[in-house]
């Protein structure tokens, strides 16, 4: 969790905090004044790549796409002395499970959401151009932003008058917006037109000096292109270097749809979830799993999770467990990989570490863990452990001079065509459990762009018999840097 420090009057010092998104929040304090800025706290969820907002007047607050997980906002809000009297949806989201309508039952405040969307629950109907009176500082104005969703809202925030933000959910990113493809290939060419020109509403209604705060963008799987490594823009920025706003429009259409790649699969149930209602996130211990239970889950075909780094797993594991370590996008590749509505079991090193998982995975809606278990992995086994090699690119070039083995690129197709090893064979992650028969025979080396998901490849790999090691290193500082063979799609 970090601060935005809005730079829209002379005075710049007010509260401020620093916090990990999943733990108490601790502060920095210095001279606060409530009349001269709100405070903007953004609330990371990093392996999502999302964020939610908290903005306030020193009294009130409001809340832009709050995360399952509401525990966080209301420990946020209880530590800045502040009351949540509004929350915002920017859109019916697809990439997690919104906490927004038990947080606004949780606190009283009113839910806003776009009276357009078809939702099976109360809430506070919001349009464009719709202005709400948060406090006697503090207005937010919904704009429409038609892009990413049909139904889309942006909103400005005015303090005391001025237009100091604008939260801009899956419209605006920095330096992109978000992808118009995720309500299915017959909407695409009408929404990626919707989107550019959301994009220039923005940039016209809205002073250059205004900060651009989205929900997207930060490795979210919502993007419909790189956002680099910015933390903070204005639409002042926005107009310089986002393509949308430089480019004209037929050259930005054709650009964002050729870099268009595959998304994850559990997208599609978060939609009907959020439109559902959903209730807060159950975060109570699962019950523990025995030896006996592990192997008999094992054996019938059901998910059990290592936790465990790839290292630690590469190491010493349970034959038949998959590899999603929690150092990376634990949530993004395990739901995009794992048959929906497959029990799972999680085993880590620590209750906490367990519990972070948990925490994860409610964000998308797996709910329900058929059980934990804690330790290592002469705890969870009386059998002897699995284990596979760990390498880097300049071991693959070496051993290509010895002997014959498979390559294999579990990257997407978009990264593959940008540059591969000759006679490498392509099965991106998210489709080599249905198609584990098409990797060849014989020793496989298995990569992606950094290691991450080369591991959970080698545990799928591993548990189905495979001869397998994993290349733990970076594709693009080391693969060429290695004398391998490097080729582009025709």
């Amino acid at each position: 969790m970090g601060i935005y420090e809005l730079e829209t009057t002379p005075l710049k010092d007010f509260l401020t905090a620093e916090a990990s998104p999943d733990s108490p929040t601790t502060f920095r304090k210095g001279p606060l004044s409530v009349t001269a800025q709100p405070t903007i706290i953004p609330i990371d969820t990093p392996t999502l790549g999302d964020r939610s907002y908290l903005a306030h007047d020193g009294q009130v607050a409001v809340i832009v796409d709050p995360q399952r997980d509401i525990d966080r906002v209301l420990d946020l809000a209880r530590r800045e002395g502040v009351r949540v009297a509004h929350v915002f949806e920017t859109h019916i989201h697809n990439d997690y499970v919104t906490g927004g309508l038990a947080l606004a039952a949780a606190t009283g405040a009113a839910y806003h959401v776009n009276g357009e969307d078809q939702v099976s629950f109360e809430r506070t109907p919001i349009r464009d151009g719709d202005v709400v009176e948060a406090s006697d500082l503090l207005r937010v104005r919904a704009i429409a932003t038609p892009g990413h969703t049909y139904t889309h809202l942006s909103y400005a925030l005015e303090f005391a008058g001025a237009q100091v933000a604008v939260f801009t959910g899956g419209s605006l990113l920095f330096g992109s917006t978000g992808r118009p493809d995720l309500l299915g290939h017959d909407h695409t060419h009408d929404l990626v037109h919707h989107q550019f020109a959301s994009a220039h509403r923005l940039a016209h209604e809205l002073p250059e000096q205004a900060q651009v705060l989205p929900t997207h963008g930060f490795g979210s799987f919502c993007s419909a292109g790189s956002t680099g490594d910015a933390t903070a823009s204005t639409i002042g920025q926005e107009k310089l270097v986002n393509p949308a706003l430089t480019k004209d429009e037929e050259a930005w259409v054709a650009e964002t749809l050729a870099g268009l790649d595959a998304y994850p699969a559990y997208y599609a149930h978060m939609g009907p979830a959020n439109s559902a209602g959903p209730d807060a996130a159950d975060l109570s211990a699962p019950e523990v799993a025995d030896k006996e239970t592990l192997a008999k889950r094992i054996a019938i075909g059901e998910w059990v999770v290592d936790l465990r780094t790839r290292t630690a797993f590469a190491a010493g594991h349970v034959t038949g467990t998959l590899n999603f370590g929690l150092d990376g996008q634990f949530a993004t590749y395990l739901g995009w990989l794992i048959p929906w509505g497959t029990p799972l079991t999680l085993l880590g090193e620590s209750p906490e570490q367990v519990a972070d998982a948990q925490r994860e995975l409610v964000r998308i809606g797996i709910d329900r863990l058929e059980g934990v278990a804690t330790g290592t992995p002469a705890d969870w086994t009386d059998e002897e452990l699995g284990s596979f090699r760990r390498a880097v690119f300049a071991d693959l070039a070496q051993v290509r001079h010895h002997r014959e083995v498979t390559v294999l690129d579990v990257r997407r197709a978009n990264e593959y065509a940008d540059g591969h090893i000759a006679d490498a064979v392509n099965i991106p992650l998210h489709e080599l459990l249905q198609r584990v028969d098409e990797v060849p025979s014989g020793e496989v080396w298995v990569h992606c762009a950094g290691g991450y998901r080369a591991s959970i490849a080698a545990s799928v790999l591993d548990a189905a018999g495979r001869r397998v090691v994993a290349v733990d290193d970076s594709f693009g500082d080391h693969a060429a840097a290695a004398h391998l063979p490097i080729t582009t799609a025709a």
